[in-house]
């Protein structure tokens, strides 16, 4: 299970893979039509390594302002395709999670080295977290738009590099409040396409007014596709509510997840003020709901994020056992 190769869909099988589960509509759908990916059952090959953390360590990342260079010495940075080889020597993990800003090219030719670079590392791309910057639920038609055709993007792109999901952000409208027929409408088109590139689409309870994962829940069961599922990020929550807000939000989302999580130990907010996560607790949510897929680590604090990206991974290891 730790190269692409080895875990691509098992493409119009009998039956949905561990980890699959079914919305009251899918009664009706056939095999051919359900995602069904062969998860690895070893806990370590359960984990994977973001790359958003590690940003400023990617050549060519230019900051949130889109023109301020890394402040990491050039000495310590790599090319996004050295990544995987770079997260198997340092964790020992070998799926990996890049993150849309940091690439440098999504053409063909690109696609293919890095695809390359990422199987001679014995290593797959499990997700890809997309921000596109559009808005599913704008009342311009046109925004909307852009919202599908950006997500048909990079959907087409986790298919060039045997990824099984992308993450795509429910991003805010600057003329409408969250919609949840809207957002439905938008996506459902989304994962109509998803389920030809067999790409399941995950939406993840990141903002807090725009990605609320009851708002997320929500339409996720209005779309009531299995391409389109629920990222459960073990802090996000945490950071813009309390402790029983976060558990409550986990077990919602968890209900609705199929590919990947996020884990983090804790959450810093806008005003620098950080929380802490129960790993214990979140770890016990997941097993609840019979999560068999991949758990990405997202140490999300500032400062070097190579020890505590390999403390998360040994005890993510130790959870999983």
């Amino acid at each position: 299970m730790s190269a692409i190769n080895r875990r691509r869909f098992v493409g119009k099988c009998a039956g949905a893979a561990a980890g699959a589960w079914f919305l009251p509509g899918f009664a009706h759908a056939t095999a051919s039509s359900l995602p069904s990916v062969q998860f690895p059952s070893d806990p370590r090959q359960r984990v994977s390594v973001a790359a958003y953390p590690f940003r400023e360590f990617i050549v060519g990342w230019k900051g949130w302002d889109g023109k301020t260079p890394s402040t990491v010495p050039v000495s310590q940075q790599m090319e996004l395709k050295d990544f995987a080889a770079h997260v198997a020597e340092k964790f020992n993990v070998h799926h990996i999670e890049p993150w849309s800003p940091i690439f440098p090219s999504t053409d063909p030719k690109y696609l293919e080295q890095l695809r390359a670079a990422v199987e001679r590392a014995h290593s797959s791309v499990v997700d890809i977290a997309v921000d596109q910057g559009h808005s599913q639920y704008a009342i311009d038609q046109v925004e909307r738009e852009k919202a599908v055709t950006g997500s048909k993007e990079w959907i087409d792109v986790g298919a060039a590099l045997g990824s099984p999901c992308i993450r795509t952000h429910i991003d805010g409208a600057k003329d409408s409040k969250p919609d949840v027929g809207r957002a439905a409408d938008t996506l459902a088109r989304v994962a109509e396409y998803a389920a030809k590139k067999n790409v399941v689409v995950h939406l993840e309870n990141d903002n807090p007014v725009s990605e609320d994962p009851f708002f997320i829940v929500q339409v996720i069961e209005k779309v009531n596709s299995p391409w389109l599922r629920a990222l459960p990020d073990f802090g996000n929550s945490l950071a813009a509510h309390d402790e029983e807000f976060q558990n409550r939000a986990m077990k919602a989302m968890f209900a609705h997840a199929y590919g990947i999580c996020h884990v983090k130990d804790g959450e810093v907010d806008e005003n620098g003020k950080a929380s802490h996560v129960d790993l214990a607790k979140a770890f016990d949510i997941l097993k609840r709901h019979g999560f068999k897929g991949y758990c990405s680590i997202e140490y999300d604090a500032p400062g070097d994020p190579y020890k505590p990206t390999a403390q998360l991974v040994e005890e993510t290891t130790k959870f999983l056992s």
